[in-house]
């Protein structure tokens, strides 16, 4: 019990707040908030939203600059999925920006460049990139700012450069190989053939100018300009198989947010061709036990939701894929109905290390997350991605941005929802999450590929079964497990010893990591209270970042009296 004791008194100030388990303290405050995972991208957002801009406004800047300070984990070469809470009226809306697969990427032409399954790295990897769209029309439909003032804190930063982090820093060096297998990615992200130190400052000039075209043309400038060739002479001269059609008629889509109950909260994601039902499927799973009863971080708590984790899992793969070119029973698999089906399938004491998929009826991947909240109530729920570390490993010409190797999730297997087809959109593990209830309203996201439905789970758990407040449920100890069958699974070291012997004596293999182990992915989170008129921001300590809020502004414009004397210098 003492352990809930603790997690309760985490919710609110008390005499014994110094005995709290959780690192950092929610970040409040009656205006804005923008939480990512690089504390120079959250403060451009932040300031984006001093100077009047919007909760999108403020996603826009931050997230361009995240593709200049932590750029192997997303881009301009990447997609983009969003979900938007307006404060006026509490409407959400999803956009899906991935983009499909080239017209003439085919299953023969995969398997005649020599590959038997697709590659995850090099051009036949790479889909059309769907995220400077997804900016434009996030832009116009919920934007204030000139679209051009949006860009400026990136190209600042691509162009006098950026002191590299502590965990940016180590993901560059762990991707050296893939850099050094790039002509481009050599010269642009490697100095003298090494990649930046801790607090080196390091300057992309290329991609500076990418952004400014960005700044100024739009997206034209990307689909159908002069970054748009620059894509097609790379992909030419690697063999590649896009055409100029596959870019220029690109457009992301408009779509509604999928949705379940969660004790009292309503919990979304967005429909497929991403993983966010998963997570709502695993959530109804883990309903039908009585998590709150447990302490949080027991045996029992995490066995459940460990063994709805696979079912849920087992279900993603046999039917995620776009809907476009086969039906996926999202309706059937996010029902309470077959949840119920499916929780009878779990043994309390013992796992399941043979899952099988099921049959819901119908009735006729790394990443970046942040999120954003202004002051008027208006939450962007943001996630945005290259895929695997700098992507492809493909640097355009000119440019200094890796192309994304999305297209790596398709399956050449004939008839599979997932199976490779032109013009297709492929399995997505990147999905933004947003819950609400009465009037908080919580955008949230942990990145990470298959982490992340289930990361999803245990962040909702957290707060719905646990009473932690979103900052305590970011730092909790989670687990995860990245495949899709069998009895092992990753905790971070945290848990109780006495919490891991009793899951191994339950048949789990557990494999310990770090306590704040990146397997685990790095999330953000902010909630709008919608009554008290105050916003909530927090950051993942997995991650390089922070929630910061808008500045307060403390002083006019104008000096005061004798500004310049000497006397008011000293």
């Amino acid at each position: 019990m003492r352990l809930a004791l603790i997690a309760a008194l985490s919710m609110t100030p008390t005499a014994f707040s110094q005995d709290r388990w959780q690192a950092r303290s929610v970040v409040i405050s009656e205006r804005g908030v923008v939480a990512t995972s690089q504390t120079l991208a959250s403060q451009a957002g932040a300031q984006v939203l001093a100077r009047g801009g919007s909760a999108i406004d403020a996603a826009i800047a931050a997230n361009a600059a995240l593709g200049v300070v932590e750029p192997m984990m997303n881009g301009i070469g990447g997609d983009l999925f969003v979900i938007h809470r307006e404060g006026k009226t509490g409407k959400l809306t999803g956009l899906n920006a991935s983009g499909w697969s080239p017209k003439a990427l085919t299953v023969d032409a995969v398997k005649k460049s020599g590959n038997y399954s697709m590659p995850n790295d090099g051009i036949h990897s790479v889909t059309v990139p769907g995220c400077v769209d997804g900016w434009e029309k996030l832009h116009k439909k919920f934007g204030k700012l000139p679209w051009s003032d949006l860009f400026q804190p990136a190209i600042h930063f691509a162009r006098k450069g950026f002191p590299v982090t502590e965990l940016i820093q180590g993901s560059w060096q762990g991707a050296l190989s893939k850099l050094h297998g790039d002509r481009n990615a050599q010269r642009v992200y490697l100095l003298d053939g090494r990649a930046p130190r801790v607090g080196e400052v390091f300057k992309n000039p290329e991609l500076g100018k990418a952004l400014d075209l960005i700044s100024t043309g739009g997206a034209d400038a990307f689909y159908r300009g002069p970054i748009a060739k620059a894509i097609l002479a790379t992909s030419k001269r690697l063999n590649g198989t896009m055409s100029a059609e596959d870019l220029a008629a690109f457009e992301s889509e408009w779509n509604e947010p999928i949705a379940t109950g969660y004790r009292g909260w309503k919990v979304y994601e967005l429909p497929p061709n991403g993983q966010g039902m998963a997570a709502l499927e695993m959530l109804n799973i883990m309903e039908r036990s009585p998590l709150g009863d447990y302490e949080p971080f027991s045996a029992d708590a995490f066995h459940r939701k460990i063994e709805a984790q696979k079912l849920a899992y087992t279900d993603l793969a046999r039917y995620l894929g776009d809907p476009k070119f086969s039906p996926i029973p999202v309706k059937e698999l996010i029902s309470k109905e077959y949840a119920k089906t499916r929780a009878g399938l779990i043994d309390t004491e013992r796992a399941g290390c043979s899952v099988t998929h099921g049959n819901p009826i119908p009735s006729t991947g790394d990443t970046i997350y942040m999120s954003a909240a202004d002051k008027d109530g208006n939450v962007v729920s943001l996630i945005q991605s290259i895929y695997l570390s700098f992507g492809s490993g493909i640097v355009v010409d000119d440019y200094g941005f890796h192309l994304h190797n999305r297209g790596g999730l398709f399956v050449l297997d004939a008839g599979h929802p997932n199976e490779l087809k032109p013009r297709k959109r492929p399995f997505h593990t990147i999905i933004p999450g947003y819950m609400e209830k009465d009037n908080l309203h919580i955008g949230f996201g942990i990145m990470g590929g298959l982490n992340q439905a289930q990361a999803h789970a245990q962040f909702v758990s957290y707060i719905a079964d646990h009473g932690f407040n979103i900052q305590a449920a970011l730092e909790a100890p989670r687990f995860t497990k990245l495949n899709f069958s069998g009895c092992d699974v990753m905790f971070e070291d945290r848990i109780p010893a006495a919490a891991h012997e009793a899951l191994k004596g339950k048949g789990h293999f557990v494999q310990m990591q770090g306590p704040f182990s990146s397997w685990m992915g790095g999330g953000q989170a902010v909630m709008h209270d919608s009554k008290a008129k105050v916003n909530h921001g927090a950051s993942d300590p997995r991650k390089d970042g922070a929630a910061i809020p808008e500045p307060e502004r403390f002083w006019s414009d104008a000096k005061p009296a004798g500004a310049g004397t000497r006397q008011n210098q000293r």
